[in-house]
């Protein structure tokens, strides 16, 4: 399938990725998904560190840099060299936002920070995302998602009650953190379109995952008590939770009274939904050590499939819990569009759409992630004016 020619509700925005591995480059691919015009910096000959996280490969490419960096141009230049230094300032002058991952102080140190491009162009939007923020004893340690999972509780409330600490399946911190990052960004936009002027913006690993603790931070803020870890059951509702049945996991999601009557009876147990012990939410999690066993002991009577279907039928939050492999051949997925086939020097690429629609500038993929400096010389010749002399010159300098 051909790549969209859908300009976005972003064109004309430009944005200059500093940024590497995880956060950074999923803030500045939700941009570009959006229209905006991403100018990707690579360390020449070596490139985004995830270039090199894999097995699995597409052609050269890892599928881990894959999943992250589409809808950027690449541009390859040795920061260290003042020639490149010079490129970002002109680059920086041209651009809307900057995005940056750096270890405090570097950039600054090479005459391309905040402090300095700012004066450059006073319109930037400029944002760094950290490990552990902007200030306090940790602001200078390199932030990994794996680490902030422990540091900001998430591990302390994740496996089961009795098992170790266990981190999400996925970099979740660093997905969350690029995420919170590009509102941000979006909102400094809509100011600067207002006031004219632009501004810093810090975001962070551990404010990320602090931020999505969400009810689970706020009753211990209430409560002053410790947060417990569930496995796969929740704290506040009851019985909402995975459950066996006569040949596979399912999840139960029983929301109100209601469900939970509902529940009751397809399962036989009619007289639960009048049990005091039981007939409300807050019972049910006083209770939850007698009710869950009765529960399961009913569910392993018959087939997933049956139990599914039986709560379909009754208004029950339910379903099944797939492998990758069945998650991208389920018939919602496919129905939704939300696996898209682009063109890549490689050959057919799939990719994961952009998990939104926007039904007038559609967020869609235009480019495949570039090959390591795939745009140089033509950043150079279409952004920046620079001559074929000169572009020469700079490959010859170790510049680019």
């Amino acid at each position: 399938m051909s790549m969209s020619s859908s300009l976005g509700p972003l064109h004309g925005i430009r944005v200059l990725d500093l940024s590497r591995i995880l956060a950074g480059p999923y803030c500045t691919m939700i941009l570009g998904d959006l229209g905006a015009d991403v100018i990707k910096v690579e360390q020449p000959g070596k490139g985004d560190d995830t270039r090199t996280w894999g097995p699995p490969w597409h052609g050269t490419e890892s599928a881990y840099y894959l999943s992250v960096n589409r809808n950027k141009r690449g541009i390859t230049l040795d920061l260290k060299h003042p020639d490149a230094q010079q490129i970002v300032r002109e680059l920086a002058a041209v651009s809307d936002i900057v995005v940056e991952n750096f270890k405090p102080g570097t950039l600054e140190r090479m005459h391309i920070g905040y402090q300095q491009l700012s004066q450059v162009n006073p319109r930037l939007i400029w944002a760094t995302v950290s490990g552990y923020g902007p200030v306090g004893p940790l602001a200078d340690k390199p932030g990994y998602d794996f680490v902030a999972q422990g540091e900001a509780g998430v591990m302390g409330i994740t496996g089961e009650p009795n098992g170790e600490p266990m981190k999400v399946g996925v970099a979740i911190v660093d997905i969350t953190t690029g995420m919170f990052t590009a509102i941000a960004v979006l909102a400094a936009l809509r100011a600067k379109e207002r006031e004219g002027i632009g501004q810093k913006i810090d975001t962070s690993l551990l404010a990320s995952a602090i931020a999505w603790l969400g009810n689970v931070a706020q009753n211990h803020l209430v409560s002053g008590l410790p947060a417990k870890r569930f496995g796969n059951a929740h704290p506040n509702i009851v019985p909402y939770q995975v459950f066996n049945t006569a040949d596979q996991h399912i999840t139960i999601a029983v929301g109100n009274d209601r469900q939970f009557r509902s529940l009751c009876s397809i399962l036989g147990l009619e007289h639960l939904a009048d049990d005091p012990a039981y007939a409300t939410n807050p019972a049910r999690v006083a209770n939850r050590d007698t009710l869950v066993p009765i529960l399961q002991a009913a569910f392993n009577t018959r087939t997933a499939a049956e139990w599914l279907d039986a709560c379909d039928k009754a208004g029950i939050p339910s379903g099944s819990i797939n492998t990758i492999e069945q998650v991208f051949q389920h018939a919602q997925v496919l129905a939704n569009g939300l696996v898209q086939t682009i063109d890549h020097p490689a050959g057919d690429l799939k990719l994961v759409s952009a998990p939104y629609r926007l039904s007038e500038t559609p967020a869609v993929i235009r480019r495949p992630p570039p090959l390591l400096g795939q745009h140089t010389d033509e950043i150079l010749r279409d952004v920046l004016s620079r001559s074929p002399d000169e572009v020469t010159r700079l490959h010859q300098s170790g510049a680019v």
